[in-house]
């Protein structure tokens, strides 16, 4: 395919200049996926990225658990507009900041409680404390701990959070944050089970995703691609954990507290069996998680125009055009306009990448999916400085190289039924 190719050469490119260790790609299309992999999992033992490779996928996890929460809504175990404090009463008295980087203790009350419509589409007024410069930051961190290895409990860990203020009104504003890490606890608290053992049995072993976990099993460490970064002037480096103490080296096995938002590893066949479900109506080979109706709601646009406007991400408009935003997932609105690093595809595509190197979409318009998973773990202060930024080009690329060979095979069948219908024409003259 030449999509498969032409993104070949552009990521082998980019491996060799020192912008990436390696990188896996998949494209599914009418039944059939087509893989691409490139460059090393480690690479001082000349290991190379395989098919059955396992990344960490951060924010791509946001979309599994958001999804197993709509399972839920389903079964009507719970109302969108019901108030958290329903299953966490830690978060009865929540106080709002006055200045989302101003003091700590200048807050006022709510005016309402944070509803799961609110976590869902990350209007609860909670966020990343790496996001600001005031002292929320420190106290997000110190409360807190590791974004994905956290020694905490899970139930102090919610305690904790509780005790911060939001940033701003439940309901007001799309803040991203730990609105999703919240509500994988309270997925938890709900089915009373750990969200590994939710998710499990809802989604990955219907759907057969055998490689997507939390903590890799030891008898598939070696499968695992090593996290790759780079020093302070740019040099791709090996790196023991994620950067701002996101990750500990090796996960113990006694640690309890998951992160719904951002923890878990993956293949790309896995996540692509995943990401099938919005091109299938909720469905994936005959495997139902969600209603049509429910899928529908999932990925349109629940943002107002104002709060559209006025996202942003690492400090850049978000979803000011091209793309709105679901529950857990982007959705192109504008094709024209949408960022491809965010998700690409006609209207009515989705996708939500993830802070390694991840990144997906699926495009329910021409039933594609495409999956890229990389090792790309970059400190923010390092981004601000345009150190990381070649697995983005390589995400352009991958994306632009398949839609050049959608539009081309678009215009060959063209082509092939404009000259069958001028034979036809020319039999019965």
């Amino acid at each position: 395919m030449k999509a498969e190719s032409s993104f070949a050469a552009a990521i082998e490119a980019r491996v060799e200049r020192g912008d990436l260790a390696g990188a896996g790609a998949l494209v599914w299309r009418d039944g059939k996926a087509e893989v691409t992999c490139v460059g090393w999992r480690d690479v001082q033992a000349g290991l190379s990225i395989e098919r059955d490779t396992m990344f960490r996928i951060a924010s791509m996890t946001k979309p599994i658990t958001s999804t197993a929460a709509l399972m839920l809504l389903e079964e009507g175990r719970f109302a969108l507009r019901d108030p958290i404090n329903r299953w966490a009463p830690e978060f009865s008295d929540m106080r709002v900041l006055c200045a989302p980087d101003g003091p700590l203790d200048q807050t006022r009350p709510v005016e309402r409680p944070i509803t799961i419509e609110d976590l869902l589409t990350h209007r609860s007024g909670l966020t990343y404390g790496d996001f600001h410069a005031g002292p929320i930051r420190e106290a997000y961190e110190e409360a807190l701990g590791g974004s994905i290895d956290c020694e905490l409990a899970p139930d102090d860990w919610l305690a904790r959070l509780a005790r911060l203020p939001l940033i701003d009104q439940p309901g007001a504003t799309f803040h991203y944050g730990r609105s999703t890490d919240l509500l994988g606890l309270l997925i938890a608290r709900i089915e009373d089970a750990p969200l590994e053992e939710v998710l499990h049995r809802r989604i990955f072993k219907p759907l057969g995703m055998t490689d997507t976990t939390f903590r890799v099993p030891r008898d598939k460490a070696q499968r695992r691609a090593h996290l790759y970064g780079f020093d302070e002037s740019g040099v791709l480096v090996r790196l023991a954990a994620a950067p701002g103490g996101a990750t500990v080296a090796e996960r113990p096995e006694h640690m309890a507290y998951v992160s719904g938002g951002q923890g878990l590893w993956s293949t790309l066949d896995d996540y692509c069996a995943f990401a099938r479900m919005f091109v299938g109506a909720g469905a994936v080979d005959g495997v139902r998680l969600l209603r049509p109706e429910t899928l529908a709601m999932m990925t349109s646009n629940q943002l107002t125009r104002e709060q559209r406007g006025s996202a942003t991400l690492l400090g850049l408009p978000a979803f000011a055009a091209g793309h709105g935003f679901g529950m857990g997932v982007a959705v192109v609105m504008e094709p024209e306009q949408a960022e491809p690093t965010l998700c690409g595809g006609g209207v009515g595509a989705v996708g939500w990448p993830g802070a390694f190197g991840g990144w997906w979409q699926a495009d329910p318009g021409d039933r594609s999916v495409l999956i890229f998973l990389a090792h790309n773990l970059v400190e923010l202060e390092q981004l601000e400085r345009g150190i990381g930024f070649g697995v983005y080009g390589a995400i352009r690329s991958f994306q632009a190289a398949f839609s050049a060979g959608r539009k081309s095979a678009v215009t060959d069948d063209v082509s092939r039924r404009l000259n069958e219908t001028s034979l036809r024409d020319r039999s019965r003259a």
